[in-house]
Parts: C-alpha cells; sequence; structure tokens
C-alpha cells in the first residue's frame, strides 16, 4: 500500500496498514498567503524587518526563527472601511506564484494541496486589531461582518484557481481556542463566523476537497461546528488544552485527528516518557483508524526526542493496534 492509499484509509476509517505522521502533500499557495507583500517581505526576512502584506497590513520581525507579528491594521477604525481597496484574487501578482508551482507539479505519491492560513478570524483581526474586531462584533457587528464576507469572498477567488488545477485537499484554519477555553464566545462564531466557513467549504464540499482545519488551543464546544462544514481532518489537538478522549468520542469516524503529541514531554523528555506518550496517544485516538500521530505544535526539537517519536510510531503504529503495547 502507497501512502497515499495509507492516508485515505486513515481518513475515511477504513483498515489501513499503519498510522502516518504527516499528511502526504504537494502544496499551492498565492503571493501573500504567509503574509508577504507584492514585492515580497515575508518571515523569513532578518531581525527588524517591516513591510506591508498584500492587505496593507504591517508586520515587525521582532525575533529569529519566529514569524513576524501584526503591528499596523488598516481597518483598524470603521470609517476606514469606506475607502480599502481589497486584494484581487484574480490578481497576476497574486496568483502568479500559485501558477508557477502548479507548472512544476508531477502527479506522485501525495495529494495535490492549497492553503488558505489565516482562513477568516486571524485575517480580520490581522487588518482590524485583535481587540477592535472583538470590541465591534458587538458595537459595529455590520462592519464585522462586512469585513469577515469580503475576506471569504478573497478566499473563495483563489480557491477557484486551486480547483482549476484539480486540488484534492484544502489547508485552512483559524486559532479559536486559549490553552482554557475558546478564544470568542461560541455564540459568535456562530453567527459571524460559520455562515462565512460554510461559504468556502460548501465550494470544496461540491468538488470532494477534503477539508483540513488548524486550530490550536482549546477547541471541544466547536466540534459539532467542524462536522456540521465538513471538515475532513482537524490539528493539532492540542493535549494540555482538550478532553482527548471527549474528542474522540465525538468526531469517531467522522474526523481525523491530526496531532495530539504532548509538546512538553517531545520537549522534555526523557525517551521513555516520549515513547509511551507516542504509544498511548496512536491507543486512545487511532485504534479505529482516523489518526495521524504528529507533535500538538511546532518546536526546535532535539534530535533525540524527535527520533524517539518516530521511532516509537514506526515500531507500533502498524494495525492492528495493541492495547497492550499501549500500557506497556
Amino acid at each position: 500500500m502507497t501512502e497515499r492509499e495509507n492516508f485515505l484509509r486513515v481518513i475515511n476509517f477504513d483498515n489501513p496498514e499503519w498510522v502516518p505522521t504527516d499528511v502526504p502533500f504537494y502544496l499551492l499557495h498565492y503571493q501573500g498567503c504567509n503574509h508577504e507583500g507584492y514585492a515580497g517581505g515575508g518571515h523569513d526576512c532578518p531581525v527588524g524587518t517591516k513591510w506591508v502584506d498584500i492587505w496593507g497590513t504591517e508586520w515587525h520581525k521582532g525575533h529569529a526563527d519566529v514569524m513576524g507579528f501584526p503591528r499596523g491594521n488598516p481597518l483598524a477604525e470603521v470609517e476606514n472601511l469606506a475607502e480599502y481597496q481589497w486584494p484581487n484574487p484574480n490578481d497576476p501578482r497574486i496568483i502568479g506564484k500559485l501558477q508557477q508551482q502548479f507548472a512544476a507539479y508531477t502527479p506522485g505519491d501525495y495529494l495535490l494541496s492549497g492553503s488558505h492560513r489565516d482562513t477568516l478570524w486571524e485575517k480580520a483581526y490581522m487588518l482590524v486589531g485583535m481587540e477592535n474586531m472583538m470590541i465591534y462584533f458587538y458595537e459595529e457587528p455590520e462592519f464585522a461582518r462586512t469585513v469577515l464576507h469580503k475576506i471569504m469572498d478573497f478566499h473563495i477567488g483563489i480557491a477557484r484557481h486551486y480547483l482549476a488545477c484539480g486540488i484534492e485537499l484544502a489547508f485552512c484554519g483559524d486559532d479559536l481556542g486559549t490553552q482554557t477555553t475558546p478564544l470568542l464566545n461560541p455564540t459568535l462564531v456562530h453567527e459571524f463566523l460559520e455562515p462565512e466557513y460554510e461559504r468556502l467549504f460548501s465550494l470544496y464540499r461540491q468538488h470532494d476537497v477534503i477539508i483540513h482545519f488548524h486550530s490550536c488551543g482549546h477547541i471541544e464546544e466547536f466540534l459539532d461546528m467542524f462536522m456540521r462544514l465538513g471538515v475532513r481532518i482537524l490539528n493539532p489537538i492540542q493535549v494540555k488544552a482538550n478532553d482527548l478522549e471527549l474528542i474522540r468520542r465525538v468526531t469517531n469516524g467522522r474526523i481525523t485527528l491530526n496531532g495530539g503529541i504532548s509538546t512538553v514531554t517531545l520537549m522534555e523528555g526523557p525517551v521513555e516518557a516520549i515513547q509511551q506518550e507516542v504509544r498511548q496517544r496512536m491507543w486512545q485516538l487511532g485504534r479505529g483508524g482516523g489518526y495521524i500521530c504528529k507533535p500538538d505544535q511546532g518546536m526546535p526539537w532535539s534530535p533525540e526526542n524527535y527520533q524517539a517519536y518516530r521511532d516509537t510510531v514506526a515500531d507500533y503504529g502498524r494495525y492492528p493496534l495493541l492495547e497492550a503495547t499501549a500500557k506497556s
């Protein structure tokens, strides 16, 4: 069985041969997807670099090996909306990179994929400012709805370019949780965000595109929403922010969980603790399929600790998984 075939069996809960450690993909993305401007910029710039992305948000690179932070918000004031120029998803400066990447694509043992980084909520607070956006949900709801709708108009335009290329998987996401609770009141998420997600995700569902959604933090209150929206893969399933038993029970057979390996354990070790963590999570989250065994955050792991994680998946992640192995 190829890596692609095994992955598709994983997400379909259909007797895969092994637990994978990642999604096999070839990724397309547009200029600005990773916060670049029309003329460049981005998080690989030297510390101290400032740039403006395609949305007009100003970014500052403050630390090595860490992405920049948005410091200038073009829609911080409601009155700025009237003169604001929204980026055009058909602009050659934006989609040229996507087209170049597709021209270099050769079908293989992976899924052709497209990226919608900062799909909605995160893009909104980058444009408006997080505190401002939270206030405007209550004090300027029509402004908030307009901003969200226009952001999603852009993503739907980008999605049509991805679909023309024949993508099979779409990476989407917004960080909706803190370490203990939702970041936003779930009522606000369902009222303001869910209808806009539905516009994009229904387009992808019509074309049988697999929807992968990333949300850091505590996301238990949004599981039903993710299932309504047709999310097929959910990442990163932060261990210390969620009840993993609850998440698996609610989503079993419907959503593949991607992550779930404690960053703390993987950073601190020792190797024996990492091995136990990996065995436990594979049994807890993946014994019926539907699990990609991966750290719940990206960090500068020590080579020894990271290799212990990889080796444990390789040694114990063959189906059928054994409960005795997880508890040994």
